[in-house]
């Protein structure tokens, strides 16, 4: 059983890490689904440190917690570390990794079939991804959560 200071508490790291998620969401690169580019991401895979649309983070799931953890921007509770991956990565870093070798002439698929491979090929298969980065590369972040 929880005390009600402790939920009170909960509650309000709770309140924090939306205010945070806000903030992120209205950065340029953030305010389109890393994949697919669709406007208003409200999913996140926190691990990958990504904001995607509803239909991004369905393919997102089905690569398998080893690969993706998904999660609601605003429906789910987050933990200080998840915020913190998210704060860390964001969409546009997330580009420069994962997406690094992208041909110039690439497209983005437009039906769900096409995204699928698209995503396991970015994520799963890191077809696009730069080899080249720093295993632990520096953040550029004016935030620290934790």
């Amino acid at each position: 059983m929880t005390t009600r200071s402790e939920r009170e508490k909960a509650q309000k790291l709770n309140e924090q890490h939306q205010v945070i998620l806000s903030k992120m969401l209205r950065e340029e690169e953030n305010k389109y689904c890393a994949d697919c580019e669709a406007k208003g991401p409200r999913w996140a895979s926190w691990n990958l440190g990504v904001f995607m649309c509803i239909r991004c983070a369905g393919i997102h799931r089905n690569l398998g917690v080893h690969i993706a953890r998904v999660k609601s921007v605003n429906l789910d509770q987050w933990t200080p570390e998840q915020i913190q991956s998210m704060v860390d990565m964001g969409n546009r870093r997330a580009r420069q990794l994962y997406e690094a070798h992208l041909p110039e002439s690439f497209r983005r698929p437009q039906t769900d079939q096409a995204m699928e491979v698209f995503i396991r090929d970015k994520y799963e298969r890191k077809k696009y991804y730069d080899k080249d980065a720093p295993a632990t590369a520096p953040v550029a972040s004016s935030q620290t959560v934790i």
